[in-house]
Parts: structure tokens; sequence; C-alpha cells
């Protein structure tokens, strides 16, 4: 359970994230939305298909991304904000940014409900700080470098332990301050090869030692469309596939380009679960 300005949100059911880029850059070219129409547009849908949260985004985080200024990343993020916000002045809002700056910018102005951390407070020294003063729900990711150089570093003696340890001081650092509603993303193809992303994926459930959700972000990423021999705009059936298998290993958000088949998946899985449990 996690609270959004009041709102609880109950996580033991699995929800679905939209991701809505207001980047030129990002990996999936499907995903990107500059323009006013264009945001309004994908939110309108990804409202319809059953989002629970819609996450925007204005600095692009793929492997090798340019590096932008805060004003810069306000710039694209506050109009789409506002737009979202005066239409849908009740759904939850998510931004994604590392920067304790525009953080404080878009939950005080814009009402916004959660920040996504990529960076798990490593690029924004006081974002602990300044998440302990909003007092909103935290988004944690595991990554290992920055996306201009985490390419390079993904080199690991074990894994899972490095991202337990990662996590875990982390965690002792933010409980001192005083966050409340942190949620753990393990960073799917941030500072990991394509096997370390399927070797995390096998062991996800492990990170439940923490007692907290976890949110995943597998939607069309290299570790399927390289796999597969395909491109990211052919690669929502790979999505599909491991999102099944990251709500099965105890994911609680499914973070998506693609809001209607991450629906059905939920929808399925609990169908499935509850003929498991009827009885003739």
């Amino acid at each position: 359970m996690i609270q959004c300005h009041g709102t609880f949100m109950d996580l033991s059911v699995p929800r679905v994230m939209g991701i809505i880029n207001v980047t030129p850059d990002s990996f999936y070219e499907g995903s990107r939305t500059m323009q006013e129409e264009a945001v309004m547009q994908q939110t309108e849908r990804m409202i319809s298909e059953g989002a629970d949260i819609l996450d925007v985004g204005g600095y692009s985080s793929r492997p090798g991304a340019e590096h932008i200024s805060q004003q810069e990343e306000l710039s694209r993020l506050l109009p789409a904000l506002e737009s979202i916000r005066t239409a849908y002045p009740d759904l939850i809002l998510s931004v994604d940014t590392f920067r304790p700056g525009v953080a404080r910018v878009v939950v005080e102005d814009y009402n916004v409900d959660m920040i996504n951390d990529i960076s798990g407070g490593e690029m924004g020294l006081s974002m602990f700080e300044t998440m302990a003063d909003l007092n909103v729900p935290y988004i944690m990711m595991h990554m290992k470098g920055t996306p201009q150089n985490m390419k390079a570093k993904a080199h690991y003696q074990e894994m899972m332990k490095a991202i337990t340890r990662y996590f875990s001081a982390r965690l002792d650092d933010l409980r001192r301050l005083g966050v409340k509603d942190i949620i753990l993303d393990p960073g799917f193809g941030f500072g990991k090869t394509i096997e370390h992303n399927y070797q995390l994926l096998n062991r996800l459930d492990e990170l439940k030692i923490f007692g907290l959700p976890l949110m995943v972000g597998l939607s069309r990423k290299s570790m399927i469309y390289k796999v597969l021999n395909i491109s990211p705009d052919e690669s929502l059936n790979g999505t599909t596939v491991l999102n099944t298998l990251a709500l099965k290993y105890g994911a609680n958000i499914l973070r998506v380009h693609d809001v209607k088949q991450a629906r059905e998946i939920i929808t399925l899985k609990d169908k499935m679960e509850r003929s498991a449990g009827s009885v003739e």
C-alpha cells in the first residue's frame, strides 16, 4: 500500500504504469511525444486502456543518451504536466527524474504524486533529503554508472549480491530521513548485459526480502529485440512474455509502453488464480 496525496493504492494487486516520453531521443521511437497534442492523445489512450499511473519523463536514459540541463528537462516536462493535470486532476502521475530540483517543482507546482529516480539518489546528491521533505512515494532504481557510461560498467562478481547491497544501504539512508513509501526497481538494462537481465528476471523474487513493492521496466528493451533479432517496434510479443514472467516472480508494477496488453496479462493472471482456488 502506498499513499499518493491522500489516496491509497493497493500494490498487492498488480498495477500498470504507462510511459510518456517528452523526449526526442528515447530508444523506442513510438514512445516519443514532444507536442502537446501527441501527449494528450497518448494520455487519453493509456487511461482508456487501463493505466493506473502515468510516468512522464523529459530526460532520455537510453544508453549513450545526451546529457541535458535541468532547464531543458523542465522545459520539456512542464507543458506536458500542465496539460495532463488540467484534463485529469485526479490521475496518479509520476515523473521520471534524478534531479532534486525537478522533483521539487513538479510535486509542489503540478501535484505530481511520485518520483521515479533511475539513479537511486546517486546523480542528484540531495534527492533523498528532497524526497523526505516532499513526502511522496519514491521509486528507487538500481543502475551501475550513468546513462552515458553504463554499458561500460556492466561488470559484477555477483550481481544479485551487488543489487541487494545497493538497495540495503540506500534504504537505511532513506528510512533515517523518514521516507516512508518506497518502491524498488532492479533496473533491467541499466548497467547490465543481456545475460545479466535474464539472470535478474529469474531471481527477481529474491528482492522480496526487503518487503517493498517491485516495479519492472522490460518494455521493448534490447534484452528482447537483440535476442530475437528484431526491432523495438516488433518487440511487443516478447514484452508480453517477459512481463508475464515478471508478475510470476513478484512484480507489483509493470512499467510499459503498451498499456492494453499489460492490463490483459494482469486480468488473465487474476482469472487463473481465482479459478485455481475455486471449488467445483
